[in-house]
């Protein structure tokens, strides 16, 4: 354990308390102002050390479940060419979803 000047007898809730402090000091180095923060990206700067990707969303990317009746012979075919394409019929009906309204838009 590094010493920053503490008594080197610890109890292990002061020990525990130091590292605390040493991690919240380290985060602290991370913290900049917004306006540095778009300079840095404009300059095309690596900015990835400050962001928290583990908390990354994608915009408009948030789900609604909706529910869609399919004629048999339609259910049979999607489960055919998901099948082909080696994906679900989920996934192959969001991606036609998508790519017929790119198309409209």
């Amino acid at each position: 354990m590094k010493h920053i000047g503490l008594p080197l007898l610890l109890t292990e809730t002061q020990t525990f308390e130091l590292y605390l402090f040493e991690d919240l000091a380290r985060r602290r180095l991370n913290y900049m102002k917004a306006s540095e923060f778009d300079e840095k990206f404009d300059n095309a700067e690596d900015i990835t050390e400050m962001l928290d990707i583990k908390k990354a969303k994608r915009a408009s990317q948030d789900l609604k479940r909706v529910n869609v009746d399919f004629p048999i012979w339609m259910v049979e075919l999607l489960d055919q060419e998901a099948k082909r394409l080696g994906v679900s019929r989920q996934s192959i009906i969001k991606v036609w979803l998508a790519e017929r309204l790119e198309k409209a838009s």
